[in-house]
């Protein structure tokens, strides 16, 4: 007896609805960061609002880092639902890991807040240790969609150089981690290398396909 094949309107139904619920997350992730800042800036000593903003601007730029944290992790999440057509029972846990490592993002930017001035290397080290978790998971997603072939087959071959693109960035995101512990300058630089990279998913994997595919066509033939 033969299988009925599911309707594509439901399969796309299910994928949407997976992202719906994942924008919402990353909304609430948002929110979190607005909180923590509106929290951070109350004055203190009875200092004026200028005065407390000036000399606390640390809460400002961890917002920041944290705001263009989360929404390249969502750009780059959008990204990647825009090629799977296809759900399975496992995928929304296997999102769900990529959705943890976002509410998380929230803590780790309150640390970089509080102690940056004091012990900057810490802090960086603990908000570069959440990039580095959420390259994994941003990895396992990819991989595992392409992996079941719950992706799109006329763009199996773009999404291949997708999912490598996350998995170099789980080593970049490694490097950078212990190179916190050593220079913090430097650090940053990495991180802004690859905020640069992921800003632009697309045109990244584009890129990458294109080397890839020129390095072969270099390459001898046996």
């Amino acid at each position: 007896m033969s299988h009925k094949k599911e309707p594509v309107e439901k399969r796309l139904s299910e994928t949407t609805r997976l992202e719906a619920f994942s924008d919402g997350v990353f909304a609430i992730a948002i929110t979190l960061l607005v909180l923590e800042l509106i929290q951070m800036l109350h004055p203190q000593n009875g200092d004026g609002s200028l005065k407390s903003f000036l000399q606390h601007w640390e809460p400002f730029l961890a917002f920041l880092i944290g705001f263009l944290t989360l929404l390249i992790c969502w750009i780059n999440h959008h990204h990647v639902f825009n090629y799977i057509n296809k759900t399975d029972s496992a995928l929304p846990w296997v999102n769900g890991f990529v959705l943890l490592m976002i509410t998380i993002t929230p803590f780790p930017t309150a640390i970089l807040a509080q102690y940056l001035d004091s012990e900057g290397k810490f802090a960086l080290a603990i908000f570069g240790f959440n990039y580095f978790m959420i390259a994994i998971a941003s990895y396992w997603l990819c991989a595992y969609t392409y992996r079941k072939h719950l992706v799109d087959d006329s763009s199996r071959e773009l999404f291949h150089y997708i999912k490598l693109t996350y998995r170099y960035s789980i080593v970049f995101t490694g490097i950078s981690f212990f190179i916190c512990f050593i220079s913090i300058p430097i650090a940053i630089v990495l991180y802004l290398i690859l905020f640069g990279a992921f800003a632009f998913p697309k045109e990244f994997a584009i890129k990458l396909m294109k080397l890839k595919q020129k390095r072969r066509k270099k390459s001898p033939v046996n």
